[in-house]
């Protein structure tokens, strides 16, 4: 299971100021790649400007988004020492700080420095949009919320701070609010902005496919390949449509496309999924017993694979303790919707459906409509003897006509056909 998307950390003004000195130059450069040029030969001819390995560190942490290789932070918490090594605890390297903490999904400390951030400077908007991002993450809703609102109190119609009420409108159940504001912000970006542009188009063509709109999908997710060939946001969600339109094969090349130029465990899990949907049975094996391992050794760093893993376990290996220890771990760091639907769906293949029952329902009453999650609470309030809400729950599923929406009609269908005939009048 992947979210829709980890972190809304778009286009810092530090960033967009400094990416338009670069723009006019000729290159097939991408806009970070023009940055990390520019701040290196600034840093060439002055070595102890902080300013300059801030602006550094900044399209460091840029390039990590563009390319999803996590040895960009490395190197930009690296240029982010040499910062403070010249102007110590200075303000703009702080807050870079807390944004590759965002960046390596060490959520809580993220937030534990935004706050003093925020307590040093009230009126920094993209302070705020880092206390959103973590609190999101952790599954604090409403300080997310707060946060959000007092970036576009701040300034309204800024950029990071429409595309942060465009995640929470997601969440809130409000899928076109979401759209709406996401192409307010795709308006609001300059055409030499590519990446910040196709990453737009993606989380477009995300809620698109999240609310059965599969044509509109693709449309989206092409431009955003034409605009940045490549794309591993728009590969991995480009696949998601192939599944849909059971074209398998193509699925998989471009899960294979995606995991070759990003090794990660959890895209090499939708590689496999892929390869199982395809009936490639033996090199389905093969890929989840290859990620199974990588998403191990990753298992307990912050940056893990373990909703994927919690799903590999509960759908594929017939592996519910396991499933369950890994949901109880990461249950213990953040209770974001998607933890809470992954510690559920564990619960429920251990035969712990009250507790399941729990979670998932905390999960859905925060608004959220994902096919997915409803059909795991369909299945929870089945096993619960609910079958008036499981039809509720799974209805929803299906008419989302979304990916998990016909697993959703197959357990649908799977009931009484006395049961089946009520949920039609209803």
């Amino acid at each position: 299971m992947k979210k829709a998307i980890a972190i809304l950390w778009v286009i810092l003004g530090a960033l967009a100021t400094f990416a338009q000195t670069t723009a006019s130059q000729p290159s097939a450069l991408s806009p970070a790649q023009l940055s990390i040029t520019k701040a290196q030969q600034i840093i060439e001819k002055n070595p102890k400007d902080f300013e300059a390995y801030n602006a550094l560190a900044l399209a460091l942490a840029r390039r990590a988004r563009e390319t999803s290789d996590p040895n960009f932070y490395t190197q930009a918490e690296q240029a982010l020492d040499k910062s403070f090594a010249s102007s110590a605890g200075n303000y703009d390297g702080a807050r870079i700080q807390v944004w590759l903490l965002l960046g390596k999904h060490e959520f809580a400390s993220a937030k534990d420095a935004a706050t003093k951030l925020n307590k040093r400077v009230p009126d920094d908007v993209m302070v705020y949009g880092f206390l959103t991002d973590a609190n999101v993450e952790l599954g604090n809703y409403s300080a997310a919320e707060n946060a959000a609102q007092w970036m576009l109190n701040l300034r309204p119609g800024n950029l990071p701070g429409l595309t942060r009420a465009a995640y929470l409108r997601e969440l809130f159940g409000d899928p076109e609010g979401a759209i709406e504001l996401m192409k307010m912000a795709l308006d609001s970006t300059p055409p030499s902005e590519a990446e910040d542009r196709a990453w737009i188009t993606t989380q477009i063509a995300h809620l698109k496919l999240a609310t059965g709109k599969t044509s509109e999908a693709e449309e989206l997710l092409q431009q955003a390949l034409a605009t940045f060939p490549g794309y591993h946001y728009a590969l991995r969600n480009l696949g998601k449509v192939r599944e849909q339109q059971k074209r398998y094969e193509e699925a998989v090349a471009l899960f294979q496309q995606r995991y070759d130029a990003a090794p990660h465990a959890e895209n090499l899990f939708d590689l496999a999924e892929a390869l199982q949907m395809a009936g490639r049975t033996t090199e389905a094996k093969a890929a989840f017993a290859r990620f199974e391992a990588k998403s191990m050794a990753e298992t307990n760093r912050a940056d893990n694979s373990n909703h994927e893993l919690i799903i590999y376990y509960t759908d594929y290996a017939n592996e519910p303790a396991k499933a369950l220890e890994v949901a109880r771990r990461e249950a213990a760091r953040r209770h974001d919707v998607f933890t809470l639907d992954c510690y559920a769906w564990a619960l429920h293949v251990n035969g712990e459906d009250a507790e399941a029952r729990k979670q998932i329902e905390a999960a859905l009453a925060v608004g959220i409509q994902d096919a997915g999650m409803l059909r795991h609470a369909g299945e929870i309030s089945l096993k619960a003897a609910d079958t008036a809400t499981a039809k509720r729950y799974l209805q929803t599923a299906s008419d989302l006509n979304a990916p998990e929406s016909e697993r959703a009609r197959a357990t649908l269908a799977s009931l009484s056909p006395a049961t089946t005939g009520d949920q039609k009048q209803q």
